[in-house]
């Protein structure tokens, strides 16, 4: 199981993580964003987004109200969150299955929130604060499609 810490000191630099790794996804990845309020989830998935080539003009917000947002740019783009969801039936009304296991790109805040075997492989980060604006990124790969993407994270 591959893992790699980066140090981020601003918002930009944590949202040009996202942009990296944005680069390197090819379609059917799941993201899991574990990490505090406010730790930087949603800046992380702006990044991304510009990454996957969305439009600069498309605002991306966090979907705690709405559960998931999806967007277009090089490969469709679902940002989940599940921080508000409590029950298991509330998670299958969403239809998670008909995201993660598409050609898109998922983006789960509170990945926590899901059952243990809902997926088997994925990219974790975990977002902590470091210290004022600093915030540390663990990528921890959950399957060998994922060793790749941070072995390109860290080349980039």
């Amino acid at each position: 199981m591959a893992s790699w810490r980066v140090l981020t000191r601003s918002a930009r630099q944590t949202m040009s993580w996202g942009a990296k790794l944005g680069k390197l996804l090819q379609g059917g990845e799941i993201v899991a964003l574990i990490g505090e309020l406010g730790t930087g989830k949603t800046c992380f998935v702006r990044g991304v987004a510009q990454g996957l080539d969305v439009g600069s003009n498309v605002w991306i917000r966090s979907p705690t109200f709405t559960l998931i947002n999806e967007y277009h740019g090089r490969l469709p783009v679902y940002h989940i969150d599940l921080y508000r969801v409590e029950t298991r039936s509330q998670l299958e009304g969403l239809n998670l299955s008909e995201y993660l296991y598409s050609d898109g790109v998922s983006l789960i805040e509170w990945f926590e929130h899901l059952p243990p075997d809902e997926v088997d492989e994925h990219l974790e980060l975990r977002m902590a604060y470091a210290n004022g604006a600093k915030r540390e990124l663990i990528f921890t790969a959950q399957g060998e499609r994922y060793e790749t993407i941070i072995e390109g994270l860290k080349e980039s």
